[in-house]
């Protein structure tokens, strides 16, 4: 027997071609991988996001505030979205998420910059993810120089010369030290729990018709409704174990303060972990056996971590990508788990992304029921 030979080769080339054929599921995954990668990479990811909102509390209707609000848009790096009445309006703003930063112009700036006290705006930012407001706080740097520039002629020309005419203070709001700990550890929640509760319940149906162990269930009075959900609750107590281990440890090692309330937590956590776990269910019963519910699962987690602002900030993606990243459970599970954690939001202040949540938890089981009965017949 020949130890190589051209014609056994080929015809192995040929098998494994025919084999590629007919998976194809695997297929698509090796062919949408790549492009999903290039598209995320190439189009979606941006560290320096631009023309972020920003609230404006301007007591005084000078022209002097107007010019500077201007040169902070003519940066690049804010957009004046809201103009806040009050303090309390504009701090549940900054809490909510509905703005990155908060522009305070005092009621006598014009007064005092025109008799060269050199008076100071405030502007506070929220700093829950430092990679997202770094570059915008970096462009306020020489603001007081130039935001006046044409506002200062004439008998007001002296104040160009010296020390800039009023100051601009910043307030890191919720992450005074910019620490990144305290933005990915909390973070690290929802992508831990999205790996691996999806994972492990992708596995769940295919597993079971591998092992020719189907057969024996679908001989009993079990409704579809009860196999998912007694597939699903084992799951869900494994989740709590893995938030309990990681929140632990983020306590203890990094320092994460939790300045909301544990009940709130709690909940979002449970209808995080059942709306992964009807994903992965749903997954199961599409899949033909392990490996592409696997295959599955990774497409399903590689958008997840990518366009929930976890890796980039959220804000700095395209609407595009923005519109994909609203639809996935852990771009708003992210939003909530750090509100709680880092600003002590509110049931109240949580619900405008636990809806979201919610109906994708419901959408996920209705699909997931629909395909098991299918698989069933």
């Amino acid at each position: 027997m020949r130890f190589f030979a051209w014609g056994r080769f080929v015809a192995m080339v040929v098998k494994e071609f025919t084999q590629m054929r007919r998976d194809r599921m695997t297929f698509a995954m090796m062919i949408g991988l790549p492009l999903v990668q290039l598209v995320i990479f190439g189009f979606a990811i941006n560290m320096d996001p631009k023309h972020l909102p920003a609230a404006a509390i301007v007591a005084d209707a000078s022209p002097f505030g107007r010019s500077i609000l201007g040169a902070m848009e003519n940066s690049g790096y804010f957009a004046v979205t809201h103009l806040a009445t009050s303090e309390a309006e504009a701090d549940d703003w900054l809490q909510r998420g509905k703005v990155q930063f908060v522009v305070s112009i005092p009621a006598d700036f014009s007064r005092a910059l025109l008799r060269g006290e050199r008076p100071a705006i405030l502007v506070e930012a929220d700093a829950t993810d430092p990679s997202a407001t770094s570059n915008a706080i970096a462009a306020l740097e020489g603001l007081n120089r130039t935001a006046l520039q044409h506002d200062l002629v004439g008998g007001l020309a002296g104040l160009k010369s010296g020390p800039p005419p009023f100051e601009v203070r910043i307030h890191r709001r919720y992450n005074p030290e910019g620490s990144t700990q305290y933005n990915v550890v909390p973070g690290l929640i929802g992508v831990i729990l999205t790996m691996t509760m999806v994972i492990m319940t992708a596995l769940a149906v295919t597993r079971e018709r591998e092992r020719g162990t189907m057969e024996a269930l679908l001989a009993t009075p079990v409704s579809p409704l009860e196999v998912l959900i007694g597939k699903i609750v084992p799951y869900i107590l494994v989740g709590f174990i893995q938030v309990t281990i990681v929140f632990v440890v983020a306590r203890l090692l990094f320092d994460v303060p939790m300045l909301g309330s544990s009940i709130v937590f709690g909940a979002v956590v449970l209808l995080f972990i059942a709306a992964n776990l009807a994903v992965g269910i749903t997954f199961s019963t599409v899949a033909r056996n392990q490996l592409q519910a696997m295959q599955m699962a990774i497409f399903f987690f590689l958008p997840s971590i990518m366009l929930s602002g976890f890796v980039f900030p959220f804000r700095g993606m395209p609407t595009w990508a923005q519109a994909i990243g609203e639809v996935l459970p852990l771009t708003h599970f992210l939003r909530i788990v750090r509100g709680v954690m880092l600003k002590g939001t509110e049931w109240t202040h949580v619900m405008p992304d636990v809806w979201p949540l919610a109906a994708f938890l419901l959408v996920a089981v209705t699909i997931a029921l629909a395909r098991y009965r299918r698989t069933l017949d």
